[in-house]
């Protein structure tokens, strides 16, 4: 038996996946019928991935990507130069003093991603979870759209939870555990699953006055 289990490569994949969960939830048939194709979203892997995820914390989409620009014009975007850097290198990028403790964190934990490819899932995310700054919903993320695998779910995530409570007609949204142990039912398409979540997320929020 493969321990990775499917790899989501391409649209083909997507559209495989959403057709199977439209064929047992009818929910998401409705879900898929408002938004249509489902997005790939696929990103690269390694040791960027998790340092921009890193950035992006608690900052807005804008901020972040600005930061991101000007740490890869002063070509701080691997762990060899984290490591080098100065504090001060790493703050005028616009890294704050915890941001830059967990850059270094990820840059010292010898992290191997190319061995991550062939792991099972839960491995990847036990590695990822020991370096501080990195929780479960990241690595959660990063096993879903940079090593593509097909049946990951992340519950913790505030949109998933909302989205799920709109679809399935819900007094509340789920718990992380209630919406982990829903989306079992999904397997072996979960991270289609999240997708189709996602998607439906911002219809819903327009239509529906979502609260976020």
């Amino acid at each position: 038996m493969n321990p990775v289990g499917r790899i989501i490569t391409s649209p083909v994949c997507i559209a495989e996946g959403a057709a199977y969960l439209a064929g047992i939830e009818p929910r998401f048939a409705h879900a898929l019928d408002l938004t249509g194709t489902v997005p790939l979203r696929l990103r690269k892997d390694g040791f960027p991935a998790l340092l921009d995820a890193i950035v992006s914390q608690q900052v807005s989409v804008a901020a972040a990507d600005a930061i991101w620009g000007r740490l890869k014009t002063a070509g701080l975007t691997g762990p060899r130069k984290i490591k080098a850097a100065s504090d001060d290198e790493l703050r005028a990028c616009g890294l704050s003093r915890q941001k830059i403790r967990y850059a270094r964190e990820l840059a010292n934990a010898g992290i191997r991603f190319p061995a991550l490819r062939d792991a099972p899932t839960e491995d990847v995310i036990a590695t990822l979870i020991q370096v501080p700054g990195i929780g479960r919903w990241t690595a959660e993320i990063y096993a879903m759209f940079s090593l593509g695998r097909a049946d990951v779910f992340a519950p913790g995530d505030l949109a998933l939870q909302e989205s799920a409570r709109v679809l399935f007609d819900m007094d509340a949204r789920p718990t992380e555990k209630a919406l982990r142990q829903q989306a079992e039912a999904w397997s072996p398409w979960r991270s289609v699953a999240a997708r189709l979540l996602w998607s439906y997320y911002h219809i819903a929020k327009d239509r529906e006055g979502i609260r976020s």
